[in-house]
């Protein structure tokens, strides 16, 4: 309780809740200095530029699957879909690979297929008031079952992911700056810019914050919700495509393990899942946070079970901490 702390204790512990709630990226870049510090006494000499590079292309595509999680919870909701509609970009895309049009032409599809799911998703949660958890989990199955009909119809169980992707996914320059930056790069300056600079963004920040006064402020949220949640497929469709180069697989199901840990980098980033507050660059030390924890369990050479058990532990903890620090309810 505060008020049984002497007043330095107090300033101290309201100066670290306003670090935590305006500036996370601080604390954040400690933590996540401290894990580098951590895997390297785990395993001396493994901290080269090397390791760095492998590090960043991992955390690349989760960060941006995180982006769709931290544009939804700013308004006080969240894309349970993005995982189906990830899954079904790498998919799709590597089946339509001998196509007429090759890998453009599957690209140019998955990314219409995924901006009707997020427009469905939009009109749903925007028009009809369905609750964000429930519309955009409805989707996933939706997504999901489209996806298995489309592998039957094709009479494929798998495809071969598209060269030009594996490229784009997996390799790196000079073994250090991973190719995949070339998309992330300009992603990344696009939802900065888009949340910092326009009235879009702004309306993302003001409907998670206050609802109401948005509404009687004669601001369509409708429309905006509509918006967010197509980009959030599109975001999720291109994070599904570097998944399946990184990876070098296709499959309807590949993204569905980097669902929860998307959620937990844009929440450990300081995004509030009540809406309101967050942004785009506490994701990406999130992300990165992640990446490097499974990198250090791995070192650690756990058991798989194990190293799951101890990474949703870890995770949720942090998770725990950020909000009792920060004063959520």
């Amino acid at each position: 309780m505060t008020g049984h702390l002497s007043a330095p204790a107090q300033r101290t512990q309201a100066a670290w809740r306003t670090l935590l709630r305006d500036q996370p990226i601080i604390p954040l870049t400690g933590l996540l200095i401290l894990l580098v510090v951590v895997i390297d006494l785990a395993d001396p000499g493994i901290v080269r530029p090397e390791w760095a590079g492998v590090m960043l292309r991992a955390a690349v595509p989760l960060a941006i699957l995180a982006g769709c999680q931290t544009l939804t919870m700013l308004t006080g909701g969240i894309d349970l879909s993005v995982a189906a509609v990830g899954s079904m970009a790498g998919f799709v895309t590597a089946t339509l690979i001998n196509s007429p049009g090759g890998v453009i032409q599957g690209i140019i599809v998955v990314l219409v297929v995924a901006a009707l799911a997020g427009l469905i998703n939009g009109i749903g949660i925007g028009v009809f008031r369905v609750h964000p958890l429930i519309m955009t989990l409805g989707m996933s199955f939706v997504v999901l079952g489209l996806s298995n009909v489309w592998q039957l119809q094709s009479l494929q169980t798998g495809a071969g992911v598209p060269a030009s992707l594996r490229w784009l996914g997996s390799n790196t320059f000079a073994d250090i700056v991973p190719y995949s930056l070339i998309v992330f790069i300009p992603v990344t300056i696009l939802i900065l810019l888009g949340l910092r600079r326009t009235g879009f963004g702004r309306l993302l920040y003001a409907i998670g914050d206050n609802p109401v006064a948005v509404r009687l402020s004669g601001a369509r949220s409708w429309q905006v919700l509509i918006v967010l949640y197509v980009i959030s497929a599109l975001l999720a469709a291109i994070a599904g495509l570097l998944i399946s180069g990184l990876s070098n697989t296709a499959s309807v199901s590949l993204v569905d393990t980097s669902l929860l840990p998307a959620v937990a980098a844009s929440v450990i980033g300081g995004t509030s899942i009540l809406g309101g507050r967050g942004g785009f660059g506490g994701t990406i030390v999130g992300a990165l946070i992640l990446t490097v924890l499974t990198a250090l369990l791995t070192v650690l050479g756990l058991p798989e079970p194990t190293r799951q058990v101890l990474f949703g532990s870890i995770i949720v903890l942090v998770a725990a901490a950020y909000t009792r620090i920060t004063g959520e309810t």
